[in-house]
Protein backbone atom coordinates (compact mmCIF):
# COMPACT_ATOMS: atom_id res chain seq x y z
CA UNK A 1 0.00 0.00 0.00
CA UNK A 2 1.52 3.39 -0.81
CA UNK A 3 0.52 7.43 0.20
CA UNK A 4 0.37 10.03 -2.01
CA UNK A 5 3.46 11.39 -0.76
CA UNK A 6 5.44 8.27 -0.71
CA UNK A 7 5.62 8.30 -4.56
CA UNK A 8 6.87 12.69 -4.35
CA UNK A 9 9.67 11.06 -1.59
CA UNK A 10 11.42 8.72 -3.88
CA UNK A 11 11.76 11.15 -6.55
CA UNK A 12 13.47 14.18 -4.46
CA UNK A 13 16.45 15.60 -5.11
CA UNK A 14 16.97 16.93 -1.26
CA UNK A 15 19.68 15.26 0.07
CA UNK A 16 19.01 13.81 3.57
CA UNK A 17 21.36 15.91 5.50
CA UNK A 18 24.34 14.79 7.81
CA UNK A 19 25.07 14.44 11.65
CA UNK A 20 25.59 17.84 13.70
CA UNK A 21 28.69 18.84 12.98
CA UNK A 22 31.13 19.64 16.40
CA UNK A 23 27.70 18.78 18.79
CA UNK A 24 29.75 19.02 22.34
CA UNK A 25 30.81 22.98 21.42
CA UNK A 26 27.53 23.40 20.01
CA UNK A 27 26.19 22.58 23.02
CA UNK A 28 29.02 24.33 25.19
CA UNK A 29 28.10 27.49 23.32
CA UNK A 30 24.50 27.85 23.77
CA UNK A 31 24.62 26.37 27.26
CA UNK A 32 27.29 29.83 28.18
CA UNK A 33 25.20 32.19 26.14
CA UNK A 34 21.61 31.06 27.79
CA UNK A 35 22.88 31.30 31.14
CA UNK A 36 25.57 33.91 30.56
CA UNK A 37 22.76 36.18 29.94
CA UNK A 38 20.84 34.94 32.77
CA UNK A 39 23.94 35.73 35.17
CA UNK A 40 24.04 38.94 33.85
CA UNK A 41 20.58 39.91 34.88
CA UNK A 42 21.39 38.08 38.16
CA UNK A 43 24.29 39.91 38.56
CA UNK A 44 22.50 43.78 38.23
CA UNK A 45 19.68 42.87 40.63
CA UNK A 46 22.55 41.59 43.27
CA UNK A 47 24.58 44.67 42.85
CA UNK A 48 21.16 46.91 43.14
CA UNK A 49 19.26 44.83 45.96
CA UNK A 50 22.61 43.82 47.90
CA UNK A 51 25.74 45.76 46.34
CA UNK A 52 29.07 44.28 44.99
CA UNK A 53 29.42 40.97 47.48
CA UNK A 54 26.22 40.04 46.41
CA UNK A 55 26.76 40.40 42.53
CA UNK A 56 30.86 38.57 43.12
CA UNK A 57 28.73 35.75 44.89
CA UNK A 58 26.28 35.33 41.99
CA UNK A 59 29.10 35.83 39.72
CA UNK A 60 31.64 32.82 41.54
CA UNK A 61 28.53 30.82 41.44
CA UNK A 62 27.77 30.92 38.29
CA UNK A 63 31.78 30.32 37.77
CA UNK A 64 31.56 27.39 39.24
CA UNK A 65 29.01 26.16 37.40
CA UNK A 66 29.97 26.71 33.89
CA UNK A 67 33.46 25.63 34.59
CA UNK A 68 32.61 21.86 35.99
CA UNK A 69 30.27 21.62 33.32
CA UNK A 70 32.13 23.28 30.28
CA UNK A 71 35.44 20.69 30.85
CA UNK A 72 33.06 17.63 30.12
CA UNK A 73 32.16 19.31 26.81
CA UNK A 74 35.20 20.76 25.60
CA UNK A 75 37.20 16.64 26.83
CA UNK A 76 33.99 15.45 24.78
CA UNK A 77 34.64 17.71 22.06
CA UNK A 78 38.33 16.32 21.34
CA UNK A 79 38.19 12.46 22.44
CA UNK A 80 34.30 12.74 20.10
CA UNK A 81 36.31 13.28 16.98
CA UNK A 82 39.06 10.67 17.53
CA UNK A 83 37.10 7.98 19.29
CA UNK A 84 32.79 8.48 19.34
CA UNK A 85 32.29 5.61 20.87
CA UNK A 86 34.59 6.04 23.68
CA UNK A 87 33.06 10.15 24.60
CA UNK A 88 30.67 8.63 26.88
CA UNK A 89 32.97 6.68 29.15
CA UNK A 90 35.33 9.86 29.36
CA UNK A 91 32.46 11.80 30.25
CA UNK A 92 32.16 9.31 33.23
CA UNK A 93 35.34 9.41 34.50
CA UNK A 94 35.23 13.32 33.96
CA UNK A 95 32.31 13.86 36.35
CA UNK A 96 33.82 11.86 38.58
CA UNK A 97 37.57 13.44 39.10
CA UNK A 98 35.64 17.13 38.53
CA UNK A 99 33.64 16.11 41.71
CA UNK A 100 36.22 15.20 43.82
CA UNK A 101 38.98 17.78 42.50
CA UNK A 102 36.21 20.67 42.61
CA UNK A 103 35.11 19.64 46.19
CA UNK A 104 39.00 19.35 47.03
CA UNK A 105 39.21 22.87 45.97
CA UNK A 106 36.52 24.51 47.44
CA UNK A 107 37.65 23.01 50.73
CA UNK A 108 40.96 24.38 50.57
CA UNK A 109 39.90 28.00 49.66
CA UNK A 110 36.84 27.89 52.45
CA UNK A 111 34.57 30.39 52.25
CA UNK A 112 35.91 34.13 51.90
CA UNK A 113 34.72 37.09 53.65
CA UNK A 114 32.78 39.04 50.87
CA UNK A 115 31.01 35.39 49.88
CA UNK A 116 26.71 36.01 50.41
CA UNK A 117 25.94 32.76 50.35
CA UNK A 118 22.67 33.04 49.31
CA UNK A 119 23.57 34.72 46.29
CA UNK A 120 26.35 32.43 45.58
CA UNK A 121 24.11 29.33 46.30
CA UNK A 122 21.04 31.02 44.18
CA UNK A 123 23.26 31.77 41.20
CA UNK A 124 24.73 28.17 41.21
CA UNK A 125 21.60 26.20 41.61
CA UNK A 126 19.69 28.35 39.05
CA UNK A 127 22.86 28.28 36.52
CA UNK A 128 22.94 23.86 37.28
CA UNK A 129 19.10 23.48 35.98
CA UNK A 130 19.07 26.42 33.47
CA UNK A 131 22.55 24.79 31.84
CA UNK A 132 20.91 20.89 31.99
CA UNK A 133 17.67 22.47 30.29
CA UNK A 134 20.05 23.92 27.58
CA UNK A 135 21.74 20.83 27.41
CA UNK A 136 18.82 18.69 26.67
CA UNK A 137 17.24 20.87 24.34
CA UNK A 138 20.88 21.11 22.03
CA UNK A 139 21.22 17.97 22.35
CA UNK A 140 17.68 16.68 21.26
CA UNK A 141 17.94 18.87 18.27
CA UNK A 142 21.42 17.04 17.10
CA UNK A 143 21.43 14.63 14.69
CA UNK A 144 23.14 11.71 14.91
CA UNK A 145 24.92 9.38 11.63
CA UNK A 146 24.24 6.07 12.38
CA UNK A 147 25.36 3.98 9.31
CA UNK A 148 27.97 4.46 6.91
CA UNK A 149 26.85 6.06 3.73
CA UNK A 150 28.74 4.87 0.85
CA UNK A 151 27.91 7.34 -2.28
CA UNK A 152 24.69 9.10 -0.58
CA UNK A 153 23.30 5.85 0.32
CA UNK A 154 23.46 4.57 3.68
CA UNK A 155 24.69 1.19 4.50
CA UNK A 156 22.59 -1.11 6.18
CA UNK A 157 25.20 -3.55 7.23
CA UNK A 158 27.94 -1.67 9.37
CA UNK A 159 27.09 0.70 12.09
CA UNK A 160 30.01 4.38 11.86
CA UNK A 161 31.67 2.78 14.99
CA UNK A 162 32.48 -0.35 12.86
CA UNK A 163 29.25 -2.72 14.28
CA UNK A 164 27.08 -4.80 12.43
Amino acid sequence: MSTPDASRARVSGVPASGPTDSLWLRILLRCLVVTGSTLLVAVLVAVLLQGMNAAASAAFGYAVVALFFGVSLLIGHFVGRSNPSGALGIFIVTYAIKVVGFAGVLFVIGTPAWLERAWFFGSAVGAVVLWQVVEVVVFSRSRHQLYNEVDGQPSRAQAVDGRA
